[in-house]
C-alpha cells in the first residue's frame, strides 16, 4: 500500500475534542511533510538504533506500569510545566516502570524533542503518545527514537488504520492500539495487534469512566483470550485502581496525570508497581 497517496477520509465520530485535534493534526502533518519529505525521513530511520521490544516488556511482571511524561492535560490544565522529561523518565526507571510514555502533542505542551531525549537517555521501551493520522508520522516516530506509538482506533477509518499498521511493520515500530468501548473491539482485532489499550477517557468529552473501561477490558479479554497484551489507560491513581484493572483482565496500566502532579513521583510509582506485582 502506498502511504503517500492515502485518502484522507474523516472518521464518523461525534463532534468534540477529538474532531478538532484530528483536523489540526492533519494540517500539521501536511506542513511537516513539505519540510521533510518521506525519503529523507526514511533515511533518518536507517541511522536509529533497533527498536526495543514493546509487548515483551509488559509481560511477566504481574501488572506492568507504563509511566508517562506530559506537562499538561487538556482537561486538567498544567500538571508540571517545568518538568524535565529525561529526569522524570529516569525517576520512572529507578522506581520500577516497565516502559515510558512521552506525550508529544502540543495540547499537552509536548514536543518531539522530549521523545528524542528520553529515548536516548534510558534503556526501557519508549512509547510516543500523540494523534497519528498519517503514515508519515510512523516514520517520524521511529526517526525520533520511539519503540512504539499510539494508534487510536476511534480516530480513523478502517482503511487508514490498516495502512498505519502496514507501515508500522515496515518501519519496525510497535503499536499501542487504543480503543474506548466495546464497539471498537472488532475493529481493533482486525488489525491483529499485540498490545491494546482501553482508555477510560472519552476523547470527545474528556470525561473519565473507569467502570465502563473495566467492562470493555473484560469484553476484550473474553474475545481475544490471552493472545493480546491489554493496557488500562486513564483514571489510574492508586494501588486499588491497579488491582481493579488486574481483575478486569489488564496486563499493564498507563499512568500519567497522577505521577505528573507530583514533584517527586517515585514513591507513588513504586506503590503502583508493588500493587501490580502482588496478587
Amino acid at each position: 500500500m502506498d502511504e503517500t497517496n492515502l485518502s484522507e477520509q474523516n472518521p464518523k465520530v461525534k463532534a468534540g475534542y477529538l474532531d478538532a485535534v484530528l483536523a489540526r493534526k492533519r494540517d500539521e502533518v501536511a506542513a511537516a511533510r513539505w519540510g521533510l519529505p518521506l525519503p529523507e525521513l526514511k533515511a533518518r530511520v536507517a541511522g536509529v538504533p533497533a527498536a526495543r521490544p514493546w509487548a515483551e516488556a509488559l509481560k511477566g511482571r504481574g501488572i506492568a506500569v507504563i509511566a508517562e511524561v506530559k506537562r499538561r492535560s487538556p482537561s486538567a490544565g498544567p500538571l508540571h510545566p517545568e518538568a524535565d522529561p529525561l529526569a522524570r523518565a529516569r525517576t520512572y526507571v529507578e522506581n520500577g516502570a516497565a516502559a515510558v510514555s512521552v506525550v508529544t502533542d502540543r495540547d499537552f505542551d509536548g514536543r518531539l524533542e522530549d521523545l528524542e531525549r528520553v529515548s536516548r537517555g534510558i534503556d526501557l521501551p519508549v512509547l510516543r503518545k500523540d494523534f497519528l493520522v498519517d503514515p508519515w508520522q510512523i516514520w517520524e516516530s521511529r526517526a525520533a527514537g520511539a519503540d512504539a506509538a499510539l494508534l487510536v482506533v476511534t480516530g480513523l477509518p478502517d482503511v487508514n488504520l490498516l495502512a498505519m499498521v502496514s507501515v508500522a511493520h515496515e518501519a519496525r515500530l510497535s503499536l499501542l492500539v487504543e480503543i474506548h468501548g466495546p464497539e471498537d473491539i472488532p475493529r481493533a482485532l482486525a488489525l491483529e495487534p499485540s498490545v491494546v489499550g482501553v482508555n477510560a477517557r472519552d476523547l470527545q468529552t474528556l470525561e473519565v469512566d473507569t467502570a465502563s473501561a473495566w467492562a470493555t477490558l473484560e469484553a476484550f479479554r473474553r474475545e481475544a483470550g490471552d493472545a493480546v497484551v491489554l493496557v488500562a489507560e486513564s483514571g489510574i491513581t492508586s494501588a486499588e485502581d491497579v488491582r481493579q484493572a488486574r481483575d478486569a483482565g489488564a496486563d499493564a496500566v498507563l499512568v500519567g496525570e497522577a505521577l505528573m502532579r507530583l514533584a517527586e513521583p517515585g514513591t507513588l510509582l513504586a506503590d503502583l508497581v508493588a500493587a501490580g506485582r502482588n496478587p
